[in-house]
């Protein structure tokens, strides 16, 4: 028997998640991730590097949960994001039984995570104004245990509605969790949905550093919920889930010093995402600039490969969306520095 063949075969058959390190390329601009230009600068005490860490580090917890405006046991703290899903998933889906929802276009890892897990995956995909569907997301209830939205959406950058969440979430209630990803909300502060985990217990928040924080490489998420969904997962997250190094980061990125650090970065990034979607509007081979909410701008382009490979060819690295469902043309730009931009800009002004 194979070694491929020892595998479950769900395993077997699965697509994984090409991420932007997956697909490489050969550049020396790259904003083909939603990375931020910078990290800032951090200090490190290897005094404890001998010891196993904290699962969850008390400093961090505290740190995160006052940025929050929430309660310590409504925070937990994770490997990125991507952990967050996969422990929701593992939390509470039963394989070969259970499902998620998921609405497309949307992040890839919700889908992946599930596929890992034996879990299904019922699509509701966006609606024209790219909103989830939520009648049809209520209809599909009784089918699954989570529901996945991402606000801002990766990658199309579109909000979801409070009003139409709350509506959801009473429609779930006891059914379902639905699950909000705000990866990017640092970038929309206001539109945040933690306002509504006091009122629903069944709400569950994914937040990360990876993006406004500059802080991609250090992976460290976090999932804010009701403390009793906080202590199911905590059943099921692995022993040392934030090694010391990145729990020292972490919690002198929350710091007061380094808050005002991320919000004067989302302030900058902010400042040359509005520069470009003004240009990009009135560049001849755009068709659409989709709505700009996080630190990335999706466009569609008359001609989306011949820039894509003019970008490319220019050592600049961007995110081509063009085989997803309805974003044939489409590239994402990640928003980097002032030179990153000027040699996007460069390239977009070149004679067609």
């Amino acid at each position: 028997m194979s070694l491929t063949k020892l595998a479950r075969e769900n395993v077997q058959a699965l697509t994984p998640y090409l991420s932007a390190r997956r697909i490489g390329g050969q550049g020396h601009i790259w904003l083909n991730a939603n990375e931020a230009a910078d990290s800032g600068e951090y200090t490190l005490d290897c005094t404890r590097l001998n010891r196993y860490p904290e699962c969850q580090p008390p400093q961090v917890i505290a740190a995160y949960a006052a940025y929050a405006k929430l309660s310590t046991e409504q925070v937990l703290v994770s490997r990125g994001g991507d952990e967050s899903i996969e422990l929701l998933i593992r939390t509470f889906c039963e394989p070969g039984q259970d499902n998620i929802v998921i609405c497309s276009p949307t992040y890839g890892m919700y889908a992946i995570s599930a596929q890992t897990n034996g879990v299904g995956i019922i699509d509701v995909p966006l609606t024209e104004q790219r909103q989830p569907n939520i009648d049809a997301i209520i209809d599909q209830l009784d089918n699954t245990k989570l529901v996945f939205l991402c606000s801002p959406n990766n990658p199309t950058g579109d909000l979801v509605n409070s009003a139409d969440v709350s509506r959801l979430l009473e429609a779930a209630a006891g059914r379902a969790l639905i699950v909000v990803d705000e990866a990017y909300i640092e970038f929309c502060p206001e539109s945040t949905q933690a306002g509504l985990l006091a009122d629903y217990p069944n709400l569950v928040i994914v937040r990360t550093l990876s993006k406004a924080f500059g802080l991609a490489g250090l992976r460290c998420g976090f999932t804010l919920a009701n403390p009793i969904v906080i202590g199911l997962l905590l059943k099921v997250i692995p022993p040392y889930p934030v090694p010391e190094p990145v729990a020292q980061i972490a919690a002198q990125a929350l710091t007061e010093a380094g808050l005002a650090t991320m919000q004067a970065r989302v302030e900058q990034i902010n400042q040359l995402k509005e520069t470009l979607m003004v240009e990009l509007r009135q560049h001849p081979q755009v068709q659409e600039v989709f709505a700009p909410n996080g630190n990335y701008l999706l466009v569609r382009f008359t001609e989306g490969a011949a820039l894509f490979a003019r970008m490319a060819k220019a050592g600049i690295i961007l995110r081509d969306f063009a085989n997803r469902p309805g974003l044939t043309g489409c590239i994402r730009i990640t928003i980097g520095n002032q030179a990153e931009m000027d040699a996007v800009r460069d390239v977009l002004q070149q004679e067609l």
